[in-house]
């Protein structure tokens, strides 16, 4: 499975999306039948596929299965994990994507909120989930708002990157 679930991942990164995504069925497929539908696995291949799906413009097959994917991590590892937060962002995405900006928001704030409080404030990922309410921000013309978020993200990434003498 783990191999399958690569593969796809090599041919996302090089936009060879028909490709990727019957090997990601058949990963799902594998996973579901070795370990029931309640595999936390299966998150991790539910928001690959989602993915394709949202970059083909299928946001209602993306959502779904976002949505179940969040269902998932919340099951396995509590509402408050990491993993919660990552499925979040990748909703939030989508919503972006269809303009759906309050939706988006909302999700992108408890994704912060978790990651805060399970790594810290000045964690990468926070960074990262900075910069994407940032985007959104600038999208509604919010640019204060999206100065400040872009200018904390640049914090944490630059210590981040920072390397010791």
């Amino acid at each position: 499975m783990p191999a399958l679930s690569n593969l796809a991942n090599v041919y996302c990164s090089q936009g060879r999306l028909e490709e990727a995504e019957p090997l990601l069925k058949r990963s799902l497929a594998v996973l579901e039948k070795a370990g029931g539908r309640d595999n936390p696995d299966i998150a991790i291949v539910l928001s690959n596929l989602a993915d394709i799906y949202s970059n083909e413009g299928r946001y209602a097959d993306a959502e779904r299965l976002l949505h179940r994917s969040l269902a998932l991590a919340k099951k396995a590892f509590g509402p408050n994990h990491p993993n919660v937060a990552q499925a979040l962002n990748n909703l939030s995405a989508v919503a972006f994507k269809q303009g759906r900006y309050a939706d988006a928001e909302r999700l992108l704030k408890r994704s912060i909120a978790i990651n805060e409080k399970a790594l810290g404030p000045n964690h990468p990922e926070m960074a990262n989930l900075l910069q994407n309410l940032g985007d959104l921000y600038k999208a509604e013309g919010r640019i204060a708002d999206a100065e400040s978020l872009m200018k904390r993200s640049a914090v944490i990434r630059e210590k981040a990157t920072a390397k010791p003498i």
